[in-house]
């Protein structure tokens, strides 16, 4: 079971990345008054521990992260995200997100969103004689979320993040809610070097439990190299959710931000 999770694992990670190099190559093309312009990020990362503002979505071990974005408009996009275990190579959860902005000013933006799917993994035993078993099971949520989002000049901005998923398989919560208040400040360090902090606090709800907890996304990054530093870190104010008193990780990845000239 192991060495399948792992031969899958390496198959898709060396086909993720040679789509990242591809578009590396590739997109970028002269633009012209009559052709469209389709946006294309993406990121691939490894971290020490893997892990979700929502505990039961945690990993918490290492593990690959790919994200991608999808935008071929000023307002709707698609951002899928796939994270895998490294230790077996097993996927973490699959999420496949929908953004629309409703409200597009310069200042001001308000995007409605949907992770359908959302499908997060996890390992269950099961006895067979004489030995015991591992199989993967698959729960599935439906999220919904909603984002008013101020943008106070280029370095900074402040949002309010509020997402509400039904559960739909018999092992998901079935009400979970998240109402989230964060800012995104970039910090110059110098001509090459920057600096972004993503400080948070939200309140987490999961069926009859609830808890309120501060969160922080730290990213340096360069204008010299697609790589890139991050760590994260999570702890609750009080909560009645079960999950770690404090979590942070450290992780390292890989960016690109390439334009594909569609000419009509």
């Amino acid at each position: 079971m192991i060495l399948r999770f792992r031969t899958v694992f390496y198959r898709e990670v060396f086909l993720l990345l040679l789509v990242l190099f591809s578009f590396q190559s590739t997109f970028g093309q002269t633009e012209d008054s009559t052709a469209k312009v389709i946006n294309f990020r993406g990121t691939a990362s490894v971290t020490n521990n893997g892990f979700s503002f929502i505990p039961a979505f945690s990993l918490g071990k290492p593990a690959a992260i790919f994200g991608f974005n999808i935008n071929g408009g000023k307002r709707f996009s698609f951002e899928p995200e796939f994270r895998f275990a490294l230790q077996d190579g097993r996927p973490w959860s699959f999420i496949f997100i929908w953004r629309y902005k409703v409200i597009n000013q310069k200042r001001f933006q308000a995007t409605l969103g949907s992770h359908f799917p959302a499908v997060p993994f996890r390992v269950l035993a099961y006895e067979t004689t004489p030995e015991v078993k591992n199989t993967l099971a698959v729960s599935r949520v439906i999220p919904f979320e909603f984002t008013p989002n101020i943008v106070i000049n280029k370095n900074n901005s402040i949002s309010l993040f509020m997402l509400y998923a039904k559960g739909v398989s018999d092992d998901a919560h079935n009400n979970t809610s998240v109402i989230m208040l964060r800012s995104v400040s970039t910090i110059p360090l110098n001509k090459k070097l920057s600096f972004r902090i993503n400080p948070q606090v939200f309140l987490l709800k999961l069926d009859e439990f609830k808890g309120t907890y501060i969160a922080s996304n730290f990213t340096l990054t360069s204008k010299k190299t697609p790589f890139y530093l991050g760590s994260t870190i999570n702890a609750p104010i009080k909560s009645d959710i079960a999950g770690k008193p404090f979590n942070w990780n450290l992780s390292m990845g890989y960016s690109l931000d390439r334009k594909l000239i569609v000419k009509k």
